[in-house]
């Protein structure tokens, strides 16, 4: 049994309070709970999360372990045009022989 005068109040319908609004009620502690995000503006909960890539980690991810991609393509490009470049001097470098 519970001692007498030592727990604290239980509201049982308490509000929870989100930009003036109450959200929902649930038991607490204190009658009213104020919150700046709840699970019905948050945006994982609404679908509106964005990923952000500014350090371009994906691209660097993929760049390494050789997956595809347009990191891919972009390398391929750059190693075609290396190769069109060395066949070039080596055709000049045949002339100059």
């Amino acid at each position: 049994m519970p001692k007498p005068e030592i727990h604290p109040t239980w509201y049982p319908d308490a509000k929870v309070i989100c930009n003036g609004e109450v959200v929902m009620t649930t038991g607490s502690t204190q009658p009213e709970i104020h919150v700046d995000v709840w699970s019905g503006n948050h945006p994982f909960f609404t679908g509106t999360q964005k990923i952000l890539d500014t350090e371009g980690r994906v691209d660097r991810f993929m760049r390494k372990y050789g997956m595809g991609g347009a990191g891919q393509a972009a390398g391929e490009k750059k190693a075609a045009d290396s190769s069109k470049s060395d066949a070039a001097s080596k055709e000049e470098a045949a002339a100059d022989a």
